[in-house]
């Protein structure tokens, strides 16, 4: 075999082998119960092959203008230890300049088409996240970024005014 031939046979093992996301859980949970609530926060499985997840955050004080997201990774290994990233960034600022921090801007791309978090502060109207599907989140973490194989964890704290107000927590498998 020449080393033309060897070398497309490594490239289309390469692309055949592709990684699947599999959300597994899904937690939505409000910390302070005057400032914000969950009307819903679900996984939805239309077959088997399809799976999304959707959220909606009332806000109760509005309007909203300081907001700080604190995104970490976690890889289970004999519990959920941290991995990769954990950032915090102040989210008005980010969403004004959104190449001001190039991992929260990765993180973002993950949810922006699909939520409408498309503006900078204030918020003055409830929070949404509709049909974040698997393939869409699949597309950031196997082509994109690859991740390893694995079982992760997603978490978001969601601060407002410096007190942590929402964690959401999404489970997920890559395989």
């Amino acid at each position: 075999m020449n080393f033309s031939v060897a070398f497309l046979v490594i490239m289309y093992l390469i692309e055949g082998a592709h990684s699947l996301v599999e959300f597994t859980n899904f937690q939505c949970e409000s910390l302070d119960r005057n400032f914000c609530g969950f009307e819903y926060c679900h996984i939805k499985s239309v077959n088997r092959t399809y799976k999304y997840i959707s959220l909606k955050v009332n806000l109760y004080k509005t309007p909203v203008s300081s907001v700080k997201v604190n995104t970490a990774i976690y890889k289970r290994l004999s519990g959920y230890k941290p991995f990769l990233y954990n950032v915090t960034v102040d989210g008005c600022k980010f969403l004004e300049n959104q190449n001001s921090n190039p991992v929260s801007k990765f993180i973002f791309s993950v949810f922006k088409d699909v939520s409408n978090l498309n503006h900078s502060c204030p918020y003055d109207h409830d929070i949404l996240l509709e049909k974040l599907s698997t393939e869409k989140f699949n597309h950031y973490v196997t082509k994109i970024l690859p991740f390893p194989e694995g079982v992760y964890m997603v978490k978001m704290n969601w601060i407002a005014y410096g007190i942590n107000r929402a964690i959401v927590r999404l489970y997920l498998t890559i395989t």
